[in-house]
């Protein structure tokens, strides 16, 4: 969502000719689908659609993290700028993946408004755990969160970092089920490594170890690449 956004203090809404259309709409006409999606704001005023669009399956990305956040915005066009920049490849993975792209668009806004010395006016969260809270790019290590708004919260980034927009080679070579169980395992690994601090180091590793097998086979399993081939 390319734009304009307002917020009236209780509705935020996306500018349209004719009638615009709020959060809590586009929230209803979203309902029926259940897949992974991904709702990319980039207006001002657009966090209360984080807010309202916020489910599980889901990426919410939005430009500031208030609707009074209400000046013209730049993280969108940082953001369309790193999908296939190399340099917004932080895993070296050969592909950009949406969290990837929200770190490095965050960071080029931030860096514009220091450079121009002008106060910052908007501030992008990231949502894909479902819990509607957001999480902005600061609070993320590398591609891990690690930061929290509190204890229970869950984290967000792991639906993000397996989102691609444009797959690299490699990647087209595995299969949707391939993919999918490869997604899985690499969430578990994810998930594993927030428990470190409360199992033993022997059962951390041992556990690890295995998924990290597991993952290791997948790779192994795609077809190889027919450049060269005889």
């Amino acid at each position: 969502m390319i734009g304009h956004g307002t917020f009236d203090g209780k509705e935020a809404r996306f500018n349209l000719r004719g009638p615009d259309v709020s959060a809590a709409e586009l929230a209803l006409w979203l309902q029926p689908f259940h897949r992974p999606l991904a709702v990319i704001n980039t207006t001002s005023s657009s966090a209360p659609f984080l807010n309202k669009l916020s489910a599980a399956n889901r990426i919410v990305i939005t430009a500031t993290r208030s609707g009074n956040e209400q000046n013209f915005t730049r993280f969108g066009q940082y953001l369309a700028e790193t999908i296939n920049d190399p340099q917004a490849d932080l895993d070296k993975d050969g592909q950009v993946s949406l969290l990837e792209a929200f770190l490095m668009a965050s960071r080029r806004t931030s860096e514009f408004y220091k450079t121009d010395g002008r106060i910052i006016t908007e501030h992008a969260l990231l949502d894909d755990s479902g819990d509607g809270l957001g999480t902005p790019a600061d609070w993320f290590r590398g591609l891990r969160a690690v930061k929290r708004p509190k204890e229970d919260a869950q984290v967000d980034g792991l639906l993000a970092r397996q989102f691609h927009l444009i797959r690299s080679p490699e990647d087209q070579k595995l299969s949707p089920d391939q993919r999918a169980h490869r997604d899985e395992l690499e969430r578990a690994i994810l998930q594993h490594r927030e428990k470190k601090d409360r199992m033993s180091e022997e059962d951390y590793y041992r556990e690890l170890e295995k998924l990290l097998l597991d993952l290791a086979r997948i790779s192994e399993s795609s077809p190889p690449t027919q450049s060269g081939s005889k």
